[in-house]
């Protein structure tokens, strides 16, 4: 059964329609898709906990107040509201705004930089991403294919641009050509049929569009047609007279293709036997062979010859080449147009096992390494991520890439053929993958087990692809990363995040980008629990001291509309700290506030509170209890936790560095436009009198202005000395 939105990727068949609309598989799930509900993400999740906590604890604290003040005497109703004040100031009610509008934000400011990001909580899991897994053909290369070298008759060509150079020439065969030594392929029997046969077995569509050819196929074979084409072959006229009646398409246990073809006499229905062509594995397609071409001869192939060949393959292979190995076979016996029926088998028929095959040669093609993959593979290492290459490629091309490109960040390669991974224990796949730096010969299946092998030893883990044969693995992963120009509407379509100029250095953009969101939320998280939690100890301590109540409801609720939504939202949107891509990637399982981040928020909340209660202090001491000393309390908090905000930029940079932090011209507006409007509550007489507070003189205003900075200057200082 073949369900509707299957993907074949090889192949040719018929189907037989069962079902439509809401009748099919693929409707009944839509149905399902209907009622269900996305699942939170773990930053959602681990917010919702961190709400709850502080409403419970801010509640507890609350409580506690309220029953202080009544028994120190204050009025039931008095201290009813000046509870419920400091609850709802408690409570950082900004904190899905701030993380939602983060995330939104960063979406839009990576879309300049040509990523597209096609779901919310990819970016959260872009921080976090320890393992990427690296396509080679289309991702590290260009994938634009040329056959660069070919070994033919035991002799080594090297091609360009249709010209032909031998390495050792044999006298008659060379020609003179800009002072070169070149060969012909219509001298050379071996190296024309090699063409010819790189043709026939071919899918590659070719169209003459105005005096040009347009060349529509896969990379590879597209290669072998510009080849053609570029000596002069007549595609049009080859495949006319040898037209082909079957494929066996490469398979998973077959790494070749063969195709069957008439060989036609003149234009008649008529067929003169049968060509087989084979092209594919060097090794699997020589292991079939019995005799090869040299000098127009067919001999036997000798050991020497096949130990040659082997070698001549890893030489290529080294080079970092792709090889493939090209061979054919004639069947001479009549057949008819009976042939042409759509005949296409999974496994090879014996006539073609059983058949003569006449080894052709060795075809290098050369895929460029993309212009700055090598740098960029140095960055990711710096970053703390490992980097996996998985390649359809034999081991020795995916080994000298892998060499290049330093994926073992200088220690030994270490390559695993893939093969036989399908019969690996699945613990000694997950120890394997932990240590492997490139996989050879992989299949789609073997992508998807080599993902869900690094995700069950607990790596969160990337993967790169542009084609039909990687949208399992990039579904499977937990981030998906297309090619946005070359990738395939499959690969785009399960990806979580899109390339659009498939520039691979824009993946360092992306990684930097989810660390700093995931940061800038920790940090506007850290600014708004330590502001909070200065409140709830400025009225803690100054109630259960018996100093009367330093703060208002209504002041409570000014300072939270103060300093909670303007420099939260801005230090939200914090540019990326100079050694963002210096540090390891942070573990999925660690909570956006861990213990020691409470540590920390509980002592700087003690500074805030420490230099509001000694403005008050000193407010209480020169004016008495009363609105004087209430204000001095209320100006003082209000100014500490506006800078405090300059504070809670980086958990390690201080302002004392010489390295400074980039600056954020969003905080300097928040700060702005916040110390404007606690500037107008002194001079606009209904906001004065709405807020309960009196003038201060130039004395008091000093005093204001150093128990404001003075938590700033403490918090910084025990940064560098952390």
């Amino acid at each position: 059964m073949v369900y509707m939105g299957t993907l074949v990727t090889g192949g040719q068949g018929l189907a037989v329609v069962v079902g439509t609309g809401r009748f099919t598989e693929i409707g009944k799930i839509q149905t399902l898709v209907g009622i269900a509900k996305p699942p939170e993400t773990p930053m959602e999740r681990q917010l919702s906990r961190i709400g709850t906590q502080l409403v419970i604890l801010s509640g507890a604290v609350c409580g506690v107040v309220f029953l202080i003040g009544l028994i120190r005497g204050y009025g039931f109703l008095q201290m009813l509201k000046t509870a419920i004040s400091l609850a709802v100031a408690a409570v950082p009610e900004g904190l899905p705004t701030v993380a939602t509008t983060t995330l939104a934000l960063g979406i839009r400011n990576m879309r300049k930089h040509n990523v597209l990001i096609r779901h919310l909580d990819a970016v959260e899991t872009l921080g976090s991403v320890q393992t990427i897994c690296l396509d080679k053909t289309g991702t590290i290369t260009m994938n634009r294919m040329a056959v660069v070298s070919i070994f033919t008759g035991m002799r080594r060509i090297s091609a360009s641009n249709g010209n032909f150079s031998l390495e050792s020439l044999d006298e008659g065969m060379a020609l003179s050509y800009s002072g070169r030594s070149c060969v012909s392929p219509y001298q050379c029997d071996e190296l024309l049929k090699l063409i010819h046969v790189s043709v026939l077995c071919n899918e590659s569509e070719v169209i003459r569009e105005k005096g040009r050819y347009i060349v529509n196929g896969t990379p590879t074979e597209n290669a072998l047609i510009h080849l053609a084409l570029s000596s002069g072959v007549d595609i049009y006229a080859l495949r006319e007279r040898f037209p082909r009646f079957k494929i066996y398409h490469r398979s998973e246990n077959r790494n070749f293709m063969v195709t069957l073809h008439g060989i036609r006499i003149h234009s008649s229905e008529k067929y003169q036997g049968k060509i087989i062509a084979i092209k594919g594995s060097p090794n699997e397609v020589l292991s079939m062979c019995s005799l090869h071409l040299k000098d127009n001869n067919k001999i036997p192939l000798t050991e020497d010859d096949r130990l040659n060949i082997e070698i001549e393959n890893e030489r290529m292979a080294g080079s970092a080449l792709r090889v493939l190995g090209v061979a054919y076979a004639f069947i001479d016996e009549e057949i008819g147009s009976e042939v042409k029926s759509s005949e296409f088998g999974v496994d090879l028929p014996a006539y073609i096992l059983n058949s003569e095959l006449i080894w052709l040669g060795l075809v290098g093609i050369a895929d460029p390494i993309r212009p700055g993959v090598k740098e960029l593979i140095g960055r990711f290492h710096t970053a703390g991520i490992d980097t996996i290459m998985i390649t359809g490629d034999q081991s020795p091309t995916a080994y000298a890439i892998g060499k290049e490109l330093h994926l073992s960040k200088g220690e030994q390669l270490e390559i695993l053929d893939s093969s036989h991974l399908t019969s690996l224990d699945p613990d000694l796949m997950r120890a394997m993958c932990k240590r492997v730096h490139v996989f050879s010969r992989v299949s789609p299946a073997h992508k998807l087990q080599i993902v869900q092998a690094l995700q069950s030893a607990g790596k969160i883990v990337a993967m790169t692809g542009d084609g039909i044969n990687d949208g399992p693995a990039l579904k499977a992963a937990d981030i998906g990363i297309a090619m946005g120009h070359t990738g395939t509407d499959v690969a785009r379509e399960v990806a979580d995040v899109i390339l659009e100029d498939d520039n691979m250095e824009t993946m360092i953009i992306a990684i930097s980008q989810g660390r700093t969101i995931y940061n800038n939320i920790r940090k506007s998280i850290h600014f708004l629990l330590s502001t909070n939690l200065s409140e709830i100890m400025v009225m803690f301590m100054a109630i259960a001291g018996g100093l009367g109540q330093p703060l208002s409801a209504m002041q409570l609720l000014w300072i939270n509309l103060m300093s909670d939504i303007a420099p939260g939202l801005a230090l939200a949107l914090e540019p990326p700290e100079p050694d963002v891509l210096s540090r390891p990637p942070r573990s999925p399982d660690d909570p956006i506030i861990k213990s020691s981040d409470f540590k920390r928020i509980s002592f700087e909340s003690a500074m805030l509170a420490v230099g509001a209660l000694g403005a008050y202090g000193y407010g209480i001491m020169r004016y008495g209890m009363g609105q004087r000393a209430s204000t001095m309390a209320f100006m003082s908090l209000t100014a500490g936790q506006l800078l405090h905000s300059i504070s809670c930029r980086s958990e390690k940079h201080s302002i004392f560095d010489k390295d400074q932090l980039p600056p954020n011209k969003y905080l300097n507006i928040a700060l702005g436009s916040s110390f404007a409007l606690q500037v107008l509550s002194m001079i606009v007489p209904g906001l004065r009198s709405l807020l309960g507070i009196t003038p201060i003189n130039i004395l008091d205003g000093l005093v204001i202005g150093g128990s404001a900075i003075m938590p700033l200057l403490v918090n910084e200082s025990s940064k560098k000395m952390g």
